[in-house]
């Protein structure tokens, strides 16, 4: 294979946008949050908080995937774990007001970056890309495609 097979590109292209990402957040003020962090910020229940494995699904990401991020923003403020309601063994992972305004951002930040890809690609290209890409992570029906 050469330097530019489909692995290597898709790599690529998100390295580009984790660092685009990670700058935005910077100026944004949330230099601790990574773009790993983000996918926290973007699935959690804004008003009920979340448990962790329904986090880990919505993120696409293990368990302790999710849970090292969870305890990483706790320990910097952004969440809290909470007793479930519904069921005494469980937690919810809720955001602080700091994690509000944090996830506020993020949202922001990611829809920046949506619009200066679809700029440099162009509606045609952005959506045949976003098409192809939720096909190949199977959040499309191959059908759908068409």
């Amino acid at each position: 294979m050469d330097g530019n097979d489909l692995s290597r590109l898709l790599l690529e292209a998100h390295r580009v946008l984790s660092f685009e990402l990670d700058g935005a957040l910077e100026e944004r003020g949330y230099p601790d949050v990574r773009p790993g962090h983000a996918v926290v910020f973007l699935t959690v229940d804004r008003r009920s908080g979340s448990r962790l494995t329904d986090l880990s699904q919505r993120a696409g990401v293990s368990k302790q995937a999710m849970m090292l991020s969870i305890d990483e923003l706790e320990v910097r403020g952004y969440v809290r774990r909470v007793p479930d309601p519904s069921d005494a063994r469980a937690k919810l992972v809720r955001l602080t007001a700091k994690g509000r305004r944090c996830a506020t951002e993020c949202r922001r930040a990611v829809g920046v970056l949506e619009t200066h890809t679809r700029r440099a690609l162009g509606q045609r290209r952005y959506d045949a890309l976003r098409s192809s890409l939720e096909l190949l992570a199977g959040h499309s029906d191959p059908g759908d495609a068409v």
